[in-house]
Order: structure tokens, then C-alpha cells, then sequence
């Protein structure tokens, strides 16, 4: 089966996770499309693939030699974002695609435009696989699964080539943070790992935000506004003042590569009580810290202004920037340069502007920069990706552990 045909049967099929689940997995569709992958393992002559009770799926591609090797991962997320619908997906391929405007959907005249997404001029000449416009299209990151079982596909395909052991995981809801939470960092026993999550082909990530959230909570006392004076505290305007302390262009409409930012991504509330969420983003661990601590020092100010206990101030951290780990095993960074390079592919080193689930198993012990799987516009309507990049990112893949079997231990 091509890449392609792979990916265009797992976008059929629901995944969306939820932020506001108390389960894990957040939502039991993931584990729908995950019975799916560990069917699609035994077929490959994955003998041990299996899911466990919380949705993750494991499975091993036995070694074909006996020269020692290091036993290697790699990993994919199932669910997608809860950011635009997953429901219904129509994907579309645009064959020999002319570079131009995409008309996704005529009935409501949904057009992707090559003037708000000028990329799409450099995959002329490629096919493009696109959504009708109504929903997301689930690259991110069905896209990595597709990509890894057409390595899987290969090797089966070649008993020929050598490979060492390699290790094959699909984790649940990632895009709520949680996808390292339940993993089995010692049962899938790999000296190392990537991620196929996100970005272009040739994208290799090995440095993320420092992240955590900050709840901040603001009690207030309503009163009639008739007598309100020197009683009332109203906890919307203490919440707006708040706001207001932080600065003004460190928020992500004016952040870009390597710069932090406070999102204010969530407020609701009224005169007597007000709660907003951030989320606190830095690359720099020194600059995180302060960050969190200045958050603290509003909520001292303004209570020492309005009363004791006016203003609450939860932090939690979230994630850790796995460069600072990984700095130290470059070479596992320069396998994947290698593999690029050998698929003719450019190389683009690309810090995240978020987290994947390879920076939290890092800091479980596995050690896991991320590559990009070849799509665009995650999370969106207009998301899409080409059937080359899918078959590059497989090729990737395989040179990478080419180039690790061929090692010396």
C-alpha cells in the first residue's frame, strides 16, 4: 500500500482528543483508529504490536542481523486538534498541481489562496492532498503514522537490507499534553527516538519552549451600584489591571523564533470572581523563570493595593526544553541531518515554538528530537500536504537507520 492510500484511510476516521477530559485516553475514538494501526502492524509481520488499556500502541521490527546496533524509535501521535472539526473529513488529491489558488469547496466558495499561504507556489508540479474547507485534514499527525509505516513497509519488502532493532509507538493525545504521561519509556527500550510530528520534510527540532500555565484567579465583591462606593471591588477591572502589568509585546502576535511570550488564551468572569488562563512560553530557562516569578509579583502588588487574597496566582509547568539535554547527544541530530541529506531533502534546524511529545520523553529518559512530516497549516481548514512529501519523510526514515546499523558500537 502507498503512503498516501495509508493516510487518506486514517483521516476517515475521528480522533479529536479533549482538553477537558478527566480520562486517558481523553476520548475512546483515538483508540478506534489505534485497533486500526495494531491490525495494519500484524500485517506487516509486526508479531507483538498490541494496544494497551490506554490507548497507546507498541510493536517491534525484529533484527535482520547480528551486528550489534543501537535499538532505535520512532513515534507518531494519533489524536488530532479539537481546534477545527475532525468529523466528516473530505480530503482531495490536486494532481500536477499548478501552483495556483485552491478552490477547496464551490458550494460555499472556499478558496486557499496563494497570497495568505505563499508556499503553496513552491509545490507545483506535486500533488496536493486538501480538505473541502469544513474541516481539518489530520496530517498532524496521521501524516507520521503513514510515513512510518511505510518504513515499516520496506524493510518488510527488503529482507535484504540489514536493519538493527527498531521500536514503533503510537501515543494518544498529544495535542493536549498528555502523550508521554502513560508511555513505557522502559518497555519500549530504545537507546534513542524521534518524533514524526509536524512541519516540512527536512525539519529537524531539537529545541522547544519551556512552558507552563499560570490560572490566575480574582475575587471581588459585587455590591449594588448604588452604594457601591468604597465597597465595591470589581474583580473583571482587577483582572484587566492585572493584564495590563504584563508586557505589552511579549504576546505571541508579536513573538517570533526564539522569543517568549504570555498568551492570555482564556478569561471569564464578572464583578464578584474572574479567572484567566495563560499559558507562559520561553526558550531561554533563565527568562521562563522570570517570566513565572513576575506573574507572582503582580499578584503581590495588586493584593497589597486591593486586600489580601484579592488575587490568586497558580503556576504549573507544563514541559522543559529538551535542547538542553539533547545538546548533549548531538550526534543523534546529525544521523537525521545525514538521512535528509542522502533523500536529497534540505536540511532546516527549526526551534518549536511549542512542545511535542519527544521533549517530555526526553526528560523521561528517551531522548527524542521531532521531524517534520511534510504538511502545512496544521489544526486548520486549510491544512494539506503532498504525496511526495510523504514518501520523502519514509525515505528519511529508512536512511536513518541505515546509517545506524552501519555504525559501529
Amino acid at each position: 500500500m502507498k503512503n498516501y492510500q495509508r493516510f487518506l484511510n486514517y483521516v476517515k476516521v475521528p480522533t479529536a482528543s479533549d482538553p477537558n477530559s478527566t480520562s486517558h485516553p481523553s476520548t475512546l475514538i483515538q483508540m478506534d483508529l489505534s485497533q486500526v494501526l495494531v491490525e495494519e502492524l500484524h500485517e506487516l509481520g509486526i508479531v507483538d504490536a498490541y494496544m494497551d488499556k490506554r490507548g497507546y500502541v507498541y510493536g517491534t521490527v525484529r533484527a535482520n542481523t547480528e551486528k550489534p546496533t543501537d535499538v532505535i524509535g520512532f513515534i507518531a501521535h494519533v489524536d488530532t486538534s479539537c481546534d477545527a472539526s475532525g468529523e466528516n473529513i473530505q480530503p482531495r488529491i490536486v494532481s500536477n498541481y499548478d501552483g495556483e489558488d485552491v478552490l477547496l469547496n464551490e458550494k460555499q466558495n472556499i478558496v486557499m489562496k496563494t497570497s495568505e499561504f505563499p508556499f503553496l507556489k513552491k509545490l507545483k508540479g506535486q500533488s496536493l492532498i486538501v480538505t473541502d474547507g469544513t474541516t481539518l485534514l489530520g496530517a498532524d499527525d496521521k501524516a507520521g503514522i503513514a510515513e512510518i509505516m511505510g518504513m515499516i513497509q520496506y524493510f518488510s519488502e527488503h529482507p535484504e537490507v540489514s536493519h538493527g532493532e527498531i521500536k514503533i509507538a503510537f501515543t494518544p493525545d498529544e495535542e493536549i499534553g498528555s502523550g508521554p504521561m502513560f508511555f513505557d519509556v522502559k518497555g519500549f527500550n530504545a537507546k534513542f527516538a524521534y518524533t514524526i510530528d509536524g512541519g516540512k520534510e527536512g525539519v529537524i527540532n531539537f529545541e522547544n519552549f519551556n512552558a507552563a500555565s499560570c490560572e490566575v484567579t480574582v475575587n471581588g465583591i459585587n455590591i449594588h451600584p448604588g452604594d457601591a462606593k468604597n465597597h465595591m471591588k470589581n474583580s473583571l477591572l482587577i483582572a484587566m489591571e492585572f493584564n495590563q502589568m504584563l508586557p505589552e509585546a511579549m504576546i505571541p502576535a508579536h513573538t517570533e523564533l526564539y522569543e517568549g511570550f504570555n498568551h492570555l488564551n482564556n478569561m471569564i468572569g464578572d464583578v464578584e470572581k474572574t479567572k484567566m488562563h495563560y499559558i507562559i512560553r520561553n526558550h531561554d530557562k533563565t527568562l521562563f523563570l522570570e517570566q513565572k516569578a513576575e506573574m507572582i509579583r503582580i499578584q503581590d502588588f495588586l493584593n497589597e493595593k486591593y486586600g489580601r487574597d484579592t488575587v490568586d496566582v497558580k503556576l504549573t509547568d507544563s514541559y522543559y526544553n529538551m535542547r538542553d539535554i539533547v545538546k548533549d547527544h548531538m550526534e543523534i541530530v546529525d544521523i537525521a541531518a545525514k538521512a535528509t541529506e542522502m533523500a536529497k531533502v534540505p536540511v532546516v534546524f527549526s526551534p518549536i515554538r511549542g512542545g511535542t511529545d519527544g521533549a517530555q520523553l526526553t526528560y523521561k529518559g528517551l531522548i527524542c528530537p521531532n521531524l517534520g512530516t511534510g504538511g502545512y497549516n496544521f489544526h486548520g481548514r486549510f491544512e494539506c500536504i503532498t504525496i511526495e512529501a510523504l514518501d520523502k519523510v519514509t525515505e528519511i526514515l529508512v536512511n536513518i537507520v541505515k546509517i545506524v546499523t552501519q555504525q559501529k558500537k
